[in-house]
């Protein structure tokens, strides 16, 4: 082992012990980055001309269309958790399964897949989930640590269901690796792979995995009922069966048509993610403006229409208006496209102005801005150690690591997956992906895996890192609300049945690669 390679090692082995420290995690990748350049480069292996390229990913970051999607998604995420859809959607299943046993079990798991598809906010999911279902449970008699793995493994199911930020940066770092495999192929008309692959990969996979916690919790409703008794029929009363048809249809059909109208526009090819997440942090300032103030919500109505109608009409007609030629019928479009354009603004302005009065407007704001400069600072941090990492050999590095393997591809990728899996032990999900993927992901595409189906799985093994002690920040979100009778202990043994369920998804789909890969093929 010559000096880069060693460089190379303690490079990965420093960045992890700083993280381990506590030291935040952009500044951390930066300066690891630059200490071993310098080591580097006294050493005489290192050209700091490496370091220079910098400034050229930054730019490329900025006008990155498909980041662009971060902080919508983000938004959207956030404003639909401030705008109470989860404790609605709680309300609802509670009520509509709690007469069998483990109904309430079964019931966050749906409402942690519908939060999924709507926020992808694993923070907000698990704290919501744990301040109202995990009281409740625990009074009617649940398993505190049932409760406790369940509300954790729901919670982090925003993770693989798509819309999901996990899905938009591993798609981003998934398409540049794709395109880097094939051009030291000598493929110089590399083909590409984009997030709305990567989404539609994710789906079935997703919905697979809330099915196997169903599983689970009926089992365990079955085999061991003290664990999860059913509710009394005093708490699932209605006067009227409609009564209850009228909660179901007031709290799940806002969300659902919105998840439908992001992820179908995606999936459909009539948008791309960027355009998607526009479309649903636009919608989920109406589901706000029209759930936080009991005001008349026809502005809202007009503007769901009016939204409807530019869609169509997008569709239908060519709305370009700096044409030689423009028919009388694509005049009139125009003319109706504009009038619903500013109905849209109207509605969407009033609800604006809702949120702000409520204060709502500017809490969202902040955690959207919040989040996603951690993301983009991160993201950076991450760009110069990519650098300095191949600068020093690390590319080559990784490529003879996973090939001396034994077991050719098979081996190499069973490597990387437990890497992944044993590093979501200490690490978070983003340092996994702007580190340990763009090093390893190359190679294995070079081997031959289809990226999506390579995507897909390491999206589900990173979200097993939200949910492995001592550091799964699923746990320590549920740990803050939880009362003082649910111990750590609990939480720990609670979320080991939902840690083996992943694992054995990732198994079905190693051995059934067309769950992830029927959906991409049939929708191109």
């Amino acid at each position: 082992m010559d000096i880069r390679e060693i460089l190379d090692v303690l490079m990965f082995a420093g960045a992890c012990l700083f993280l381990l420290a506590g030291f935040p995690v952009a500044f951390t990748l930066a300066g690891s980055a630059l200490l071993f350049a310098v080591i580097g480069y006294l050493f005489g292996v290192f050209d700091f001309s490496f370091v220079g390229f910098l400034t050229q990913r930054i730019f490329g970051v900025m006008t990155n269309d498909v980041l662009l999607a971060v902080p919508l998604f983000v938004y959207m995420g956030v404003m639909l958790e401030r705008s109470l859809v989860a404790e609605d959607l709680l309300e609802s299943m509670g009520k509509l399964f709690g007469r069998m046993r483990g109904g309430l079990g079964i019931s966050v798991a749906i409402v942690g897949a519908l939060l999924a598809a709507s926020t992808g906010i694993v923070g907000a999911t698990v704290v919501t989930m744990g301040l109202l279902s995990l009281p409740t449970m625990l009074k009617r008699g649940y398993d505190p640590a049932l409760t406790a793995g369940a509300i954790c493994a729901a919670g982090t199911l925003g993770q693989i269901i798509p819309p999901s930020i996990v899905l938009v940066l591993l798609g981003d770092v998934i398409s540049s690796a794709y395109q880097t495999a094939q051009l030291e192929q000598g493929i110089y008309s590399p083909e590409t792979v984009s997030v709305g692959d990567l989404f539609a990969g994710a789906l079935i996979p997703g919905l697979m995995l809330v099915g196997l916690y169903i599983l689970y919790l009926i089992g365990m409703a079955f085999f061991r009922p003290e664990t999860s008794p059913a509710l009394s029929p005093e708490d699932t009363y209605f006067e009227k069966r409609s009564d209850l048809y009228g909660m179901l249809l007031r709290t799940l059909l806002p969300p659902a048509i919105l998840i439908i109208s992001v992820l179908g526009s995606i999936l459909s090819g009539i948008a791309t993610p960027t355009e998607a997440a526009a479309l649903g942090a636009v919608g989920a300032t109406f589901l706000a403006g029209w759930r936080i103030e009991n005001a008349y919500p026809g502005p809202i109505y007009a503007s769901a229409a009016g939204l409807i109608i530019l869609l169509v009409l997008v569709q239908l007609f060519d709305l370009r208006y700096g044409r030689d030629e423009l028919s009388s019928t694509d005049l009139l479009a125009m003319i109706a496209a504009a009038i619903a354009s500013a109905v849209l603004l109207w509605g969407l302005a009033i609800c604006l102005v809702r949120c702000w009065r409520t204060g709502t407007l500017h809490d969202v704001s902040r955690a959207t801005m919040e989040i996603s400069s951690m993301v983009f600072v991160i993201l950076i941090g991450a760009a110069l150690f990519s650098l300095v990492f191949r600068g020093l050999g690390g590319d080559e590095t990784v490529t003879n690591l996973l090939s001396g393997i034994p077991g050719g591809v098979v081996g190499a990728m069973l490597v990387v997956m437990a890497v992944m899996f044993l590093l979501g032990f200490f690490l978070d999900f983003i340092e996994i992906i702007f580190i340990v993927v763009p090093l390893v992901a190359p190679v294995l595409l070079g081997m031959g895996l289809n990226p999506v189906w390579l995507g897909v799985m390491i999206a589900i093994n990173l979200q097993t890192s939200f949910l492995t002690p001592p550091f799964g920040f699923a746990l320590f979100y549920l740990r803050g609300v939880a009362p003082p009778e649910v111990t750590t202990m609990h939480i720990y043994k609670g979320i080991i049945p939902f840690v083996l369920i992943q694992m054995l998804m990732l198994l079905l789909l190693a051995g059934f690669p067309q769950i992830a890969l029927w959906l991409p093929s049939t929708l191109k």
